[in-house]
């Protein structure tokens, strides 16, 4: 700004040469320039007022739509702002192959309190005893009327809970919302499921783990943002699930068991369809770990997958499938099965002592001659047994995505001598789990390959290595049929499906001191169907049965497992898309009238 100076010498001079006072342009000069400096501050003054009516208008517009918002919202509980941004809440469904929800997510409240906050904090003690009966109120009142700052009170509320904990009126009771884990079907394939449990928690947010099951193995991944909440889908059916632990907890009762399992696979992917173990539980209300007792006497066990047992002459058709692949035997090959038969000393004996004298190898399988197979096992030798029990994987664990399946590993012989190869070729000596045996099945019905079982769904066939020849799956295939058309599993036909296996009947292990017990076994049925186009591989397996509804009790698989895998065939193999084959006869007397 240049300012024009107050005595202008060509003014003042010019002043003097007319007689004019100088003083007086001075007073005129000083006039215009405070006039000039007051119109400058009211301009900016009048920018200033300008700026704060603008900046207050839109605050009070603002302010005026947030009343709006407020007063046309419904009413909610004040809460407690306590940061839970660093807990990750949320968690992935769990859908079977179809879809449909397994374990999925439901907004629920936890109750805390700040006792300091209370009014009544007697009252509030003894009002929500009554609501929760599982609660301590002497307990409550001295936490209520301690030092206590914050107290859990419950970690999960139903909304008819929260509803009568609010109207108990008490300032100090408050609500926090989260996420917990809920599985719709109750039971249903609660060891694959597992259950999940709270780890950090806020007031705001509960970080959600899994405790067991797949829940537990994949809980990283169901846990990860970048989901972007894409389900984890499984290989099971929800539908033949629900069958086939129907049927299979039906047959335990009748059959008086003590514990069930089963598994159904298909043999040219290794999906399970359906994976069960009886007693079960509900992951929504997971009970404890048992501390002392039996493993297996819980309903956490998973007899499946977990449980290794001596399955019995399940296993006779290993050792006959491995002679006809090295080109020992046929299926016509005759063994002489006669007594006596001593090995290292001990006597190999047959059921009820039976002597069936020259048997083929096929007959071998279908009569379930111990000594059969005991002198098959002697010509293959130990060492190719055991190679041959190994890559069908009878050495390892399964790597099924459960974390249980660790447990599962097979129990091997010390020394694998002449002895334990005969007692193994009909199953005892070597312990394994019932998904093992089914994984060992699948090679005879998909040509002879390994496939590992999964519980996540596949796009297509999941071949591995040939373990055998397709002419040795075949005839091993031949002679599981013929088992049920004409040897111990004659209760596993089933009409329209054509069904092969091999019935075991294993004396039940003593858990000290060693030894077998008199009158209890492990009964299990391998199938396969239909054999005349393998689809599915299908392991039943009853702990303890007895069948009564005879004279005398029966304890062999032909009486209790055949007949419950029949049924459990009967009803899933529909839901399988499995068409029934109809036989056709020739009708005597019809007459075809057409040209």
């Amino acid at each position: 700004m240049i300012r024009t100076p107050l005595r202008p010498l060509a003014r003042i001079l010019d002043a003097r040469r007319k007689g004019e006072n100088p003083d007086a342009i001075e007073r005129e000069n000083l006039r215009i320039r405070q006039e000039q400096m007051r119109d400058t501050a009211r301009s900016r003054a009048e920018g200033r007022l300008l700026v704060m009516a603008i900046m207050f208008f839109c605050a009070f517009t603002v302010v005026g739509l947030r009343m709006g918002s407020l007063a046309a919202s419904e009413p909610a509980e004040p809460r407690a702002q306590v940061s839970g941004a660093s807990i990750i809440a949320s968690r992935a469904d769990i859908v079977d192959r179809k879809g449909r929800i397994l374990a999925t997510n439901m907004e629920t409240f936890s109750l805390y309190a700040h006792p300091q906050q209370m009014v009544d904090p007697q009252r509030s003690a003894t009002e929500l005893v009554k609501i929760f009966p599982e609660l301590d109120e002497d307990r409550l009142r001295k936490d209520f009327t301690g030092k206590r700052k914050f107290l859990w009170v419950r970690k999960k509320l139903s909304p008819e809970q929260k509803q009568l904990v609010h109207d108990i009126g008490e300032p100090g009771l408050l609500f926090g919302p989260r996420e917990m884990r809920l599985y719709p079907n109750g039971a249903l394939a609660s060891h694959v499921l597992g259950g999940a449990s709270f780890g950090r928690e806020g007031v705001h947010s509960a970080e959600v783990i899994g405790t067991a099951g797949i829940e537990k193995f994949f809980d990283a991944e169901l846990r990860d943002p970048a989901r972007e909440g894409a389900p984890l889908e499984l290989s099971l059916d929800l539908t033949v699930q629900a069958v086939a632990e129907r049927v299979l907890l039906g047959g335990m009762k009748l059959l008086n068991a003590k514990g069930a399992s089963s598994v159904l696979m298909d043999v040219q992917t290794g999906e399970v369809i359906s994976i069960a173990s009886l007693p079960d539980f509900d992951p929504n209300d997971r009970p404890r770990p048992l501390t002392q007792g039996e493993a297996a006497d819980s309903p956490l066990f998973n007899r499946a997958v977990q449980g290794v047992y001596e399955l019995g002459s399940t296993f006779k058709v290993f050792a006959a499938a491995q002679a006809l692949e090295l080109g020992l035997v046929s299926p016509e090959t005759v063994i002489d099965t006669s007594g006596p038969m001593r090995v290292a000393g001990f006597n190999i004996g047959e059921f009820n002592n039976k002597n069936y004298g020259p048997l083929s190898v096929s007959d071998i399988i279908v009569k379930s001659s111990n000594r059969g197979t005991g002198r098959l096992a002697l010509s293959i030798g130990p060492e190719r047994q055991q190679e041959f029990l190994k890559r069908l994987g009878f050495f390892e664990t399964i790597p099924l995505e459960i974390v249980e399946a660790g447990g599962g590993k097979p129990l091997l012989p010390k020394k694998w001598t002449e002895l334990s190869s005969v007692t193994i070729s009909y199953g005892h000596g070597l312990s394994s789990s019932p998904l093992h045996l089914a994984a060992g099945y699948a090679a005879f019905a998909n040509g002879g390959h390994k496939v590992v079982p999964t519980l996540l769904k596949q796009s297509g066939p999941q071949l591995g290595p040939r373990l055998m020849s397709e002419q040795t799956a075949t005839q091993s295939l031949d002679m599981l049929r013929k088992v049920v058309t004409e040897g111990t599993a004659s209760f596993g036909e089933v009409a329209g499906y054509s069904v092969g296996g091999k019935t075991g009947t294993a004396d039940k292990p003593k858990p000290r001191g060693g030894g077998y017990y008199d009158d209890k076994v492990i009964n299990t049925f391998a199938s396969v169907f239909p054999t005349n186009d393998p689809k599915y591989v299908l392991i039943v397996t009853l702990d303890e049965p007895v069948e009564t509804s005879g004279s005398e009790p029966r304890r062999t698989a032909g009486w209790t497992a055949v007949p419950v895998a029949a049924e459990m065939i009967r009803r899933i193999a529909p839901l399988l898309g499995l068409r029934p084959e109809v036989e056709t006869r020739h009708l005597d007397g019809m007459i075809n009238t057409s040209n």
